[in-house]
C-alpha cells in the first residue's frame, strides 16, 4: 500500500467518533444545568415565563383584532410595547436593590394575576380599555423577567463553561416556548375559547412562580441599595458606555434587534407579495425561524464552547442579516423556508455569545441594570426597525429594501471583527486567571461572578530568586497569588512557612487592617498575581460563605504563622 492510504471506512469511522463526541459535550451542557437543582428550578421557571409571554401575544393579537381589527392589533403592540421596553431600565435598578429570586416570582406572580383578571373580564364581557391596561401591567412585568434571570443565573455558576452551557440550555427553551406558547393558545382558541386562552396564560404563569418561590441564591449586599435609583440607573448606563466591549456587545444586538423588527414587516411582505404564499404564509416562516431557533441551541450545545464566544456571537448577527440578502437575490420557496431558518439559528448564537460575554464583563452589582438597558435598546430597536423597514419598502421595491436592511449585521460584524477577536482572545487570559483563582482556599466558595471581578483586576509580576515581596511591618496594599514557584515567609527574621503555586500571600494584613504580619522572601523565581486591597476586601467580605471561609482562614495562618518568642538559650551545666 502506498504510504498515507487509509483503510476503508476510516473517515466514516473519524466522522462517527467526532459526532459522538459532540454529542456527549452537548449532553454534559444538558447535564449541568439538570444536576444543580437552582440552575434546574431557574430554567423551568425562565422556560415557563417564556411559553406564558408568547402564548399572551397570540392570545391578545386575536382580542384586540375581534375588538377593533388589524388597526387595534398594531396599536396595542405599541402602547404595550413601548412604555414597557422605556421603563425596564428603571425596574432593573430596583431588582438590583432587591434580592433578584424573589423578583422573579413576583413578576411570574403579577403576570399571574393579570391573566386571571383578563380572564373574568372576557368571560363576564368586561371593557376592552381595561383588558388593553391590564396588558401594559402585565408586559411591563414580563419584560423585566429575562433581565433579572440573566442576572441570577451566573450567580449559580462555577465556571465560565458552566454558564456558557446552562445559557446554551435556557437558549434552547426560549427557542421551545416560541413553538409551545402559540402552539397552546392556537389550540385553545380553536375553540373558540377566549377566556380559556388567558386562562393557560394565567396557570403557566403561576406555575413558572411556584418553580422559583423558596429559590435562594446567595447575593452580596449591593452599594445600589444604600443610594437612590437615579443614581443606581445612571451607574448602569456608566458601565456599560465606559467599557469597549461592551459597547460593541451592545452594538451589535441593537444591529441584531434593528433587523428583528424588520423582519416582523419582511415576513408579511415576502409571504404574501414575493412569494404569493398567502396569509398563513406569515405563520409558516415564522415557524420556520422557530424551529431554526431550536436547531441553532442543539448546535451551539455541540460546536459552540467557551474559547471563541465573542466570533460565535458575530456570526450570529451576520446570521440575522446574511438570509435576507440572499433572499433578495434569489428568491423561491424553498429558499425563504431554509433562510428563515438559518435566521433562528443566528438567534441562538447570539442568545448564548450576549447574555454570557456581558455576565462576564459588567460587573454584578450592576448586572441586573445592564441587561435591563439591554432590553431597552432591543425594545426601541425592534419599534424604529419595523417603521423603518416599512418605509424603505414603500420608498424602494421589496427586494432591494430586504439586501439593504440584511446587510447592515453583516457589514458591522466586519467592521468590529478585530475587537470581538481581541475580546476572545481577553477572555482566554482571564480563563487562565480564573483557574488560578478557584486554586486559592478562600477564593473556592465564591460564585463566578465575584471570581470575575477578581481577575479583572489581577496584575502580573515577575520575582527575582532572593527578592522580597514585602516586609513585616510594612502598610498593606494588596496582596499575592502565586503562580509559578516557591517563597519562604518570615517571621522576626526566622522563617515559619514556604508556599507556593495557588498559594495567597498577604491577606491576613488586609483583613485586619494591620500592617504585615510576616517578610515574604521568594526562594525561587516566581510569578504571581497582584491583586488591590479595596478589590480583595470588597469581594471576599461581601459574600456571608466566603467571609466564613476567610475567617477561619485567618485564624488558622495566625495560628500556624505566629513567630512567637525566641527560644531562651540554656544556661550552663
Amino acid at each position: 500500500m502506498f504510504r498515507g492510504t487509509r483503510a476503508p471506512g476510516y473517515g466514516a469511522r473519524v466522522t462517527g467518533e467526532r459526532a459522538t463526541r459532540r454529542l456527549r459535550i452537548a449532553g454534559q451542557a444538558f447535564a449541568a444545568s439538570a444536576r444543580n437543582p437552582a440552575v434546574r428550578r431557574l430554567q423551568l421557571g425562565f422556560g415557563g415565563a417564556c411559553t406564558a409571554e408568547w402564548a399572551f401575544t397570540v392570545v391578545l393579537s386575536v382580542y384586540a383584532f375581534n375588538e377593533g381589527g388589524a388597526g387595534a392589533v398594531g396599536l396595542v403592540t405599541l402602547v404595550r410595547m413601548l412604555p414597557s421596553a422605556v421603563l425596564t431600565p428603571f425596574a432593573a435598578a430596583f431588582a438590583d436593590r432587591w434580592r433578584r429570586d424573589l423578583v422573579l416570582t413576583l413578576v411570574s406572580t403579577t403576570r399571574c394575576g393579570t391573566a386571571v383578571a383578563m380572564t373574568l373580564m372576557v368571560a363576564g364581557g368586561g371593557s376592552a380599555i381595561a383588558v388593553y391596561g391590564l396588558a401594559v401591567l402585565s408586559t411591563a412585568a414580563a419584560l423585566l423577567y429575562r433581565p433579572v434571570n440573566s442576572a441570577l443565573l451566573p450567580l449559580l455558576c462555577r465556571t465560565p463553561s458552566e454558564l456558557a452551557s446552562a445559557n446554551v440550555v435556557r437558549g434552547l427553551l426560549d427557542s421551545v416556548s416560541t413553538l409551545v406558547g402559540p402552539a397552546v393558545a392556537a389550540a385553545l382558541l380553536a375553540g373558540d375559547s377566549m377566556s380559556a386562552g388567558f386562562l393557560a396564560v394565567a396557570v403557566i404563569s403561576g406555575l413558572s412562580a411556584a418553580v422559583t418561590l423558596g429559590l435562594t441564591v446567595e447575593e452580596p449586599e449591593h452599594p445600589a441599595s444604600r443610594g437612590s435609583v437615579a443614581a443606581g440607573l445612571l451607574r448602569g448606563a456608566q458601565v456599560t458606555l465606559r467599557s469597549p466591549q461592551l459597547r460593541v456587545m451592545f452594538l451589535l444586538v441593537g444591529a441584531q434587534t434593528l433587523i428583528r423588527g424588520a423582519l416582523s414587516v419582511f415576513s408579511v411582505l415576502v409571504a404574501v407579495d414575493l412569494l404569493d404564499l398567502g396569509e398563513p404564509g406569515v405563520g409558516t416562516l415564522t415557524a420556520a425561524v422557530g424551529a431554526g431557533a431550536i436547531l441553532g441551541s442543539l448546535f451551539a450545545s455541540m460546536y459552540v464552547g467557551n474559547r471563541h464566544l465573542a466570533v460565535w456571537f458575530g456570526a450570529g448577527v451576520a446570521t440575522w442579516g446574511a438570509p435576507l440578502v440572499l433572499l433578495a437575490l434569489a428568491p423561491s420557496r424553498p429558499a425563504a423556508l431554509a433562510l428563515f431558518a438559518l435566521i433562528g439559528v443566528g438567534n441562538a448564537l447570539v442568545d448564548v455569545g450576549a447574555f454570557t460575554l456581558i455576565a462576564r464583563l459588567a460587573p454584578e452589582r450592576v448586572l441586573a441594570r445592564v441587561y435591563g438597558l439591554l432590553e431597552c435598546v432591543g425594545g426601541l430597536t425592534v419599534g424604529l426597525g419595523s417603521v423603518f423597514a416599512a418605509w424603505l419598502a414603500s420608498s424602494t421595491n421589496l427586494r432591494g429594501s430586504l439586501a439593504m436592511i440584511g446587510a447592515i449585521g453583516p457589514a458591522l460584524v466586519l467592521i468590529v471583527w478585530f475587537s470581538l477577536r481581541r475580546l476572545d482572545d481577553g477572555m482566554l487570559a482571564r480563563d487562565d486567571d480564573l483557574s488560578l483563582l478557584r486554586r486559592v482556599t478562600v477564593f473556592d466558595p465564591l460564585p463566578l461572578p465575584a471570581l470575575e471581578q477578581l481577575a479583572a483586576g489581577l496584575r502580573p509580576r515577575h520575582v527575582a530568586a532572593g527578592e522580597t515581596l514585602y516586609q513585616q511591618g510594612d502598610p498593606a496594599d494588596g496582596c499575592f497569588i502565586i503562580q509559578d514557584g516557591h517563597a519562604e515567609v518570615l517571621g522576626d527574621g526566622r522563617p515559619i512557612a514556604t508556599v507556593g503555586p495557588g498559594e495567597l500571600v498577604g491577606e491576613i494584613a488586609l483583613l485586619r487592617q494591620v500592617p504585615r504580619t510576616a517578610t515574604v522572601r521568594a526562594a525561587t523565581e516566581m510569578d504571581v498575581r497582584l491583586l488591590d486591597s479595596d478589590r480583595f476586601v470588597c469581594v471576599v467580605t461581601g459574600w456571608e460563605t466566603s467571609r466564613e471561609v476567610t475567617r477561619g482562614h485567618v485564624d488558622d495562618l495566625l495560628d500556624r504563622f505566629s513567630p512567637g518568642p525566641a527560644p531562651e538559650p540554656e544556661s550552663p551545666a
